[in-house]
């Protein structure tokens, strides 16, 4: 059982996904239970912290020299994090990134079912790719509408991505992920998570350099 009537913290959040894919590993390996310290020492957190974020979602105690059982943390876990509830989305942008994503069929293990996607490229407006239909981003409110869809997934070029963020805000879109390293201006009731894909190999740069140091 989950309570979701508790303030989770952004950390917290943050975390979430991965003690559940970790936990998915040792569930395929039929390892009925487990202890915070095997999540801590498996993902280089503190057991305590393990602990406190576990009990923030799910009502399961560890047990005494035994630990979780598996296969409820996991059901907690997903059922927290929304993956048992499918929410449909759009993206705009159909690049590489664009492709790639259209490609990719684990979203829907989390929850995710890009329903449509749009851009401005007409070779390609008109089209299915990986079995999505791509639509002409003059579309996209019409779309949206249409099938009361709230998330909205961002793989344009930085330059646009405001001008595509504001359409979709426009189009009544409540959740944005944002793909475009760049600052996006949107109303704060607005849902808005950044992947900067270049700071992140920046960090994996230094990180090869210090290592390189040491």
């Amino acid at each position: 059982m989950t309570k979701d009537n508790k303030e989770i913290s952004k950390a917290t959040l943050n975390r979430l996904p991965s003690y559940l894919k970790y936990l998915y590993q040792l569930d395929k390996l039929n390892v009925a239970t487990v202890s915070s310290t095997t999540i801590a020492n498996g993902l280089n957190l503190n057991p305590v912290q393990v602990r406190k974020d576990i009990a923030l979602v799910s009502s399961v105690a560890g047990k005494p020299k035994m630990g979780y059982v598996t296969k409820e943390i996991i059901a907690d876990l997903e059922s927290f994090l929304g993956y048992n509830n499918t929410h449909d989305a759009v993206l705009v942008g159909v690049g590489g990134l664009g492709k790639a994503f259209l490609g990719y069929g684990g979203f829907e293990n989390y929850g995710l079912n890009i329903v449509a996607a749009f851009d401005n490229n007409d070779r390609i407006i008109n089209t299915k790719i990986n079995g999505k239909p791509v639509y002409d981003v003059a579309k996209l409110k019409e779309i949206v509408e249409r099938f009361n869809i709230q998330i909205g997934i961002i793989t344009v070029p930085s330059y646009a991505a405001q001008e595509v963020a504001d359409r979709m805000v426009s189009a009544g879109i409540k959740a944005i992920w944002n793909f475009a390293s760049v600052h996006l201006n949107i109303p704060p009731n607005i849902a808005l998570k950044n992947e900067d894909l270049a700071s992140s190999l920046a960090l994996l740069s230094l990180q090869i350099q210090q290592n390189r140091n040491d």
